[in-house]
Protein backbone atom coordinates (compact mmCIF):
# COMPACT_ATOMS: atom_id res chain seq x y z
CA UNK A 1 0.00 0.00 0.00
CA UNK A 2 1.36 3.35 -1.04
CA UNK A 3 0.48 5.35 1.75
CA UNK A 4 0.76 2.79 4.18
CA UNK A 5 3.20 4.32 7.18
CA UNK A 6 4.06 0.02 8.32
CA UNK A 7 4.44 -0.15 4.76
CA UNK A 8 6.80 1.98 4.54
CA UNK A 9 8.39 0.77 7.62
CA UNK A 10 8.83 -2.56 6.24
CA UNK A 11 10.06 -1.38 3.30
CA UNK A 12 13.23 0.35 4.49
CA UNK A 13 10.98 3.90 3.13
CA UNK A 14 11.04 5.06 6.90
CA UNK A 15 13.42 4.54 9.67
CA UNK A 16 12.63 2.47 13.16
CA UNK A 17 13.86 1.06 16.12
CA UNK A 18 14.33 -2.49 14.90
CA UNK A 19 14.67 -5.42 17.32
CA UNK A 20 13.46 -8.05 14.47
CA UNK A 21 12.93 -8.81 11.10
CA UNK A 22 13.03 -11.93 9.03
CA UNK A 23 11.02 -12.54 5.11
CA UNK A 24 7.66 -12.40 6.37
CA UNK A 25 7.41 -10.16 9.90
CA UNK A 26 9.19 -7.00 11.45
CA UNK A 27 9.48 -5.92 14.87
CA UNK A 28 10.06 -2.01 16.10
CA UNK A 29 10.05 -0.22 18.70
CA UNK A 30 7.06 2.21 19.13
CA UNK A 31 8.19 5.94 18.92
CA UNK A 32 5.34 7.39 21.57
CA UNK A 33 6.05 4.67 23.90
CA UNK A 34 3.84 3.34 26.74
CA UNK A 35 6.92 2.38 28.42
CA UNK A 36 10.41 1.90 26.80
CA UNK A 37 10.72 -1.05 25.47
CA UNK A 38 7.16 -0.72 23.62
CA UNK A 39 7.49 -2.83 20.95
CA UNK A 40 5.15 -3.82 17.53
CA UNK A 41 5.77 -6.67 15.19
CA UNK A 42 3.94 -6.59 12.16
CA UNK A 43 3.39 -8.75 8.82
CA UNK A 44 5.42 -7.48 6.06
CA UNK A 45 2.27 -8.30 3.75
CA UNK A 46 -0.42 -5.51 4.33
CA UNK A 47 -3.69 -6.46 5.83
CA UNK A 48 -5.92 -3.84 7.17
CA UNK A 49 -6.27 -5.41 11.25
CA UNK A 50 -6.23 -8.50 12.75
CA UNK A 51 -9.78 -9.43 11.30
CA UNK A 52 -8.61 -9.46 7.54
CA UNK A 53 -5.55 -10.95 8.19
CA UNK A 54 -4.49 -14.70 6.54
CA UNK A 55 -5.20 -17.69 8.98
CA UNK A 56 -0.97 -18.64 7.98
CA UNK A 57 0.08 -15.58 8.90
CA UNK A 58 -1.91 -15.29 12.30
CA UNK A 59 -0.31 -18.96 13.19
CA UNK A 60 3.03 -17.54 12.24
CA UNK A 61 2.44 -13.76 14.90
CA UNK A 62 1.66 -15.47 18.57
CA UNK A 63 5.26 -17.33 18.66
CA UNK A 64 7.11 -14.25 17.57
CA UNK A 65 5.03 -12.19 19.73
CA UNK A 66 5.96 -14.78 22.89
CA UNK A 67 9.77 -14.35 21.72
CA UNK A 68 9.75 -10.86 21.53
CA UNK A 69 7.89 -10.32 24.60
CA UNK A 70 10.51 -12.48 26.93
CA UNK A 71 13.17 -10.01 25.15
CA UNK A 72 11.64 -6.82 25.89
CA UNK A 73 10.83 -8.08 29.26
CA UNK A 74 14.03 -9.13 30.13
CA UNK A 75 16.41 -6.04 28.25
CA UNK A 76 14.23 -3.41 30.10
CA UNK A 77 13.53 -5.47 33.30
CA UNK A 78 9.81 -5.38 33.25
CA UNK A 79 7.46 -7.03 35.94
CA UNK A 80 4.63 -7.96 33.53
CA UNK A 81 4.17 -7.17 29.59
CA UNK A 82 0.69 -6.41 27.80
CA UNK A 83 0.26 -7.85 24.34
CA UNK A 84 -2.54 -5.83 22.56
CA UNK A 85 -3.96 -5.80 19.13
CA UNK A 86 -6.30 -2.79 18.40
CA UNK A 87 -8.99 -3.50 15.48
CA UNK A 88 -11.09 -0.47 13.88
CA UNK A 89 -11.03 2.92 15.28
CA UNK A 90 -13.59 2.18 17.85
CA UNK A 91 -10.97 0.01 19.32
CA UNK A 92 -7.97 2.62 19.25
CA UNK A 93 -6.76 1.78 15.70
CA UNK A 94 -5.03 4.28 13.88
CA UNK A 95 -2.73 2.49 11.94
CA UNK A 96 -4.86 0.61 9.64
CA UNK A 97 -2.21 -2.57 9.24
CA UNK A 98 -1.80 -5.76 11.21
CA UNK A 99 0.22 -4.59 14.07
CA UNK A 100 0.57 -6.10 17.27
CA UNK A 101 1.85 -3.80 20.77
CA UNK A 102 4.07 -5.84 22.84
CA UNK A 103 4.31 -3.08 26.34
CA UNK A 104 6.38 -3.64 28.84
CA UNK A 105 4.58 -3.00 32.70
CA UNK A 106 6.50 -2.45 35.62
CA UNK A 107 5.27 -2.51 38.90
CA UNK A 108 4.04 1.13 39.87
CA UNK A 109 3.62 2.55 36.69
CA UNK A 110 0.66 4.20 37.37
CA UNK A 111 -1.27 2.53 33.97
CA UNK A 112 -4.69 0.50 34.82
CA UNK A 113 -6.60 -1.79 32.88
CA UNK A 114 -9.97 -0.86 31.95
CA UNK A 115 -12.91 -1.41 34.00
CA UNK A 116 -15.62 -3.99 33.90
CA UNK A 117 -19.47 -3.77 33.66
CA UNK A 118 -21.70 -6.40 35.04
CA UNK A 119 -24.20 -7.89 32.66
CA UNK A 120 -28.01 -7.77 33.14
CA UNK A 121 -29.96 -10.79 34.56
CA UNK A 122 -30.11 -13.71 31.55
CA UNK A 123 -27.65 -11.63 29.27
CA UNK A 124 -24.56 -13.06 29.32
CA UNK A 125 -26.26 -16.12 28.40
CA UNK A 126 -28.05 -15.13 25.30
CA UNK A 127 -24.82 -13.32 24.11
CA UNK A 128 -22.69 -16.32 24.72
CA UNK A 129 -25.18 -18.14 22.70
CA UNK A 130 -25.73 -15.83 19.93
CA UNK A 131 -21.81 -15.25 19.33
CA UNK A 132 -21.88 -19.28 19.61
CA UNK A 133 -23.79 -19.85 16.99
CA UNK A 134 -21.64 -16.80 14.48
CA UNK A 135 -18.74 -18.89 15.13
CA UNK A 136 -19.93 -22.29 14.17
CA UNK A 137 -21.64 -20.11 11.07
CA UNK A 138 -18.33 -18.49 10.29
CA UNK A 139 -16.81 -22.04 10.96
CA UNK A 140 -18.84 -23.64 8.33
CA UNK A 141 -18.07 -20.64 5.86
CA UNK A 142 -14.35 -20.81 5.60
Amino acid sequence: MNDCLFCKIAAGEIPSGKIYEDERFLAFLDIMPINPGHALLIPKNHSRNMLETDEATLRELMPLVAKLARAVMTVVGANGINIGINNEPAAGQVVFHTHIHIIPRFSGDGYRMWGGKEYEEGEEKALAEKIATEVETGLRTR
